[in-house]
C-alpha cells in the first residue's frame, strides 16, 4: 500500500458531474489499494466570483478579509467531493487547510508554506479514509488564514504529499500531459512521456499554465515526483521527476512563448556604474518583474539598459522609472510593444554545442527580426514581434524534431 496525492484544478471540479468524476478517480485510487489524500481548487470561475462579489461591497476591501472570503471556495469544493466519494461508499473527509496542518508565513493573499503538520490527515490515511483538502489557503502563527496566491493549489498538493512522504503528487487537470509546445497553437505537438524539473521548471517559468513555477520548484527540492494527468478522460498523462531518459535524443523538449511582451530601453548621458543596481533594485521593491537584460556602452553609442517586462507591468515600470528618475540618473525611455517571447528548452543542451546558432539560423531562415536573446544552461530565449509569434514557434518545433510524424 503507498500513499498518493490527487490534486484536481477549478476547471476539473467546475459542475457536479465534474466532482463526481473525480470522486470516481479518487475511489480507484482506493480499489487498487491506496492511501488517497486529495486537494481541491475552488469550484470554476468561483474565485474570480468571490473578488466580483468583493469589490462590489468594498473596491478597497483589506487582505486579512479577502483571505476570509477567498478560503471558502475550496470549502465548498471540499465538501462536496467528500459527499460525491462517500456516494461511492468509500469513507471520505473535508478538511480545510489549517485542519490538515497547512501552516503559512503572515502575508495575506500570497503567502509561502513554512510547515504542514499531517498528523491528522495521517491517521485518517491509516483508518481508511479519503482525505479531502482544500487547496490554496492555509493558517500562520497567529492564528490568521492566508491564502497562497497564484498556483496555490498545486503547492498545496505538493508539500501536503511531501509531508505525508506520498509515492507521487498527480495533478489532474484539463489536459492530457506536457506537451511540446501549446497544442492549441501547433497542431502538431506531441505529448512527453516525462520531462525533469528543470525542463518543467522552465516551461512553467516561460508562460505555460499547467504548473505553477513555486509548485515545480518545492517538488525539486524535495524530489516528490509529480504526474500531470487528464481529469476527463483516461491517461497516464506526463512524468516530472529529476532524471529522464531523453525520449529519441531530443536535444530540445519544448518550445515555449509567451505574448504581450515590452522592451524598455533607459538611455544615460555617460555611463554610470551603479545604473543597473538602482533600475532593478528599484523595480524589484516595486515587485515588477524583469526578465531579459541588455546593457550597451560604445563609445560611438549613446549608454543604454534594455530589459523586457509583461504588459501588465508596463504602467507601473514608467511610473516608477519616471518617478525615481533623478536618483536613477538617466536622460529618457523608450519603450516597444507588440513584442512576444519564445524559448527553447532542453536538457540535452547542456552537451550539444551549437544549438543557439541553430535556432537563430532557423529564424533568419523564417525572415523572423530577433530583438533580445538570453541564454542558461537548458533554455535560448528570444523577444520577436508578436506577429511573427507563432511563425517563430511552428518552425522551431519543426527543425528540432518534435513534429509528430
Amino acid at each position: 500500500m503507498v500513499r498518493v496525492v490527487m490534486k484536481f484544478g477549478g476547471t476539473s471540479v467546475a459542475n457536479p458531474e465534474r466532482i463526481a468524476r473525480a470522486a470516481k478517480l479518487a475511489v480507484g485510487e482506493v480499489k487498487r489499494g491506496n492511501q488517497v489524500a486529495v486537494i481541491v481548487s475552488a469550484m470554476g470561475k468561483t474565485t474570480d466570483e468571490l473578488l466580483s462579489l468583493a469589490k462590489e461591497v468594498n473596491p478597497q476591501a483589506g487582505s486579512r478579509e479577502l483571505d476570509m472570503l477567498l478560503s471558502t471556495g475550496e470549502q465548498v469544493t471540499a465538501s462536496l467531493l467528500a459527499m460525491a466519494i462517500a456516494a461511492e461508499g468509500v469513507k471520505a473527509q473535508s478538511y480545510t487547510g489549517w485542519q490538515a496542518g497547512v501552516t503559512t508565513e503572515s502575508v495575506h493573499g500570497n503567502a509561502r508554506i513554512e510547515q504542514v503538520t499531517a498528523d491528522r490527515i495521517t491517521s485518517a490515511l491509516d483508518a481508511g479514509v479519503v482525505a479531502v483538502i482544500t487547496g490554496f489557503q492555509g493558517m500562520d502563527a497567529n492564528g490568521e488564514v492566508t491564502t497562497l496566491g497564484r498556483g496555490g493549489s498545486d503547492t498545496s498538493a505538493v508539500a501536503v504529499a511531501i509531508a505525508l512522504n506520498a509515492a507521487i503528487c498527480d495533478i489532474y487537470t484539463d489536459v492530457e500531459g506536457v506537451f511540446t509546445t501549446d497544442p492549441r497553437l501547433i497542431g502538431k505537438a506531441k505529448k512527453l512521456e516525462e520531462i525533469s524539473y528543470d525542463e518543467m521548471l522552465e516551461i512553467a517559468n516561460l508562460g505555460a499554465g499547467v504548473l505553477h513555477p513555486r509548485a515545480v520548484e518545492f517538488a525539486k527540492n524535495h524530489q516528490m515526483p509529480l504526474r500531470v494527468r487528464p481529469a476527463h478522460v483516461d491517461g497516464e498523462g506526463t512524468i516530472i521527476k529529476e532524471e529522464i531518459d531523453l525520449e529519441n535524443n531530443l536535444i530540445v523538449r519544448g518550445v515555449a512563448f509567451e505574448r504581450d511582451i515590452v522592451r524598455v530601453t533607459v538611455l544615460y548621458d555617460t555611463p554610470f556604474n551603479g545604473s543597473l543596481a538602482n533600475i532593478f533594485t528599484t523595480l524589484a521593491q516595486c515587485h515588477i518583474n524583469v526578465d531579459i537584460i541588455v546593457q550597451t556602452i560604445r563609445e560611438d553609442a549613446q549608454p543604454s539598459v534594455s530589459f523586457s517586462i509583461k504588459k501588465e507591468d508596463f504602467a507601473e515600470t514608467m511610473n516608477v522609472l519616471e518617478t525615481n528618475k533623478e536618483a536613477l540618473g538617466y536622460r529618457r525611455v523608450e519603450f516597444e510593444v507588440g513584442l512576444a517571447k519564445v524559448s527553447i528548452v532542453g536538457s540535452g543542451m547542456v552537451s550539444n554545442p551549437g544549438v543557439a546558432a541553430q535556432m537563430f539560423d532557423t529564424l533568419r531562415i523564417a525572415s523572423v527580426p530577433v530583438k533580445m536573446v538570453s541564454t542558461s544552461e537548458i533554455k535560448v530565449s528570444v523577444v520577436v514581434p508578436e506577429p511573427n509569434m507563432e511563425k517563430s514557434v511552428a518552425a522551431l518545433h519543426e527543425q528540432f524534431g518534435l513534429d509528430v510524424q
